[in-house]
């Protein structure tokens, strides 16, 4: 007789436990319903990268020595640089610098450790192509800065919802100082 009690009792506490997570999950699911959507219109509204987003790179081709440190800290050794020594100035002029993005995973070493600081990430993220040879980045490429977000009228641009609640307190404290 003894088991059978147990049995129940074990029966009903798993039932309770059981309609406890369920009835938490429902308040969850409807504390999320008085939230703002968050879609975006991609083509249309673009939100703000972060500072210190890892877009496309940008190529300085005055400035780089042709050291090819960056061809030796990418983990894909990615980066291709073609030099040749100028034996009368005794230093490397460099040819050709080029850059897949089709094989590049964004880490940014090549950047960090450049010690002309010619390369730089940018906030370009919209790298889609039909082919992919057309991720293959030349230094003329590499050297086109992108447009920026902020700059392009046909686009409306959505903020970070950190950058919404700044924006609001700087409106409010604005309007209480001239209240005044």
């Amino acid at each position: 007789m003894f088991p059978m009690v147990t049995g129940f009792m074990n029966y009903g506490q798993q039932t309770i436990r059981a309609t406890r997570y369920i009835g938490q999950s429902f308040i969850i699911t409807l504390s999320h319903t008085n939230r703002l959507p968050v879609t975006i219109q991609y083509p249309y509204e673009k939100s703000i990268t972060s500072e210190r987003f890892r877009g496309r790179i940008h190529f300085e081709f005055d400035k780089c020595i042709a050291c090819e440190v960056c061809v030796r800290v990418c983990p894909i050794d990615l980066p291709v640089v073609d030099w040749r020594l100028e034996r009368d100035m005794k230093k490397k002029q460099l040819l050709n610098y080029s850059i897949d993005f089709g094989v590049c995973i964004f880490c940014g070493n090549c950047v960090e450790y450049c010690p002309t600081n010619c390369l730089s990430m940018t906030e370009e993220y919209e790298l889609s192509t039909y082919d992919r040879h057309e991720l293959n980045y030349n230094q003329i490429a590499l050297g086109r800065l992108p447009i920026s977000v902020i700059g392009d009228y046909t686009i409306q641009i959505v903020m970070n919802s950190t950058q919404i609640k700044i924006d609001k307190n700087k409106s409010l404290d604005s309007r209480t100082i001239t209240d005044y």
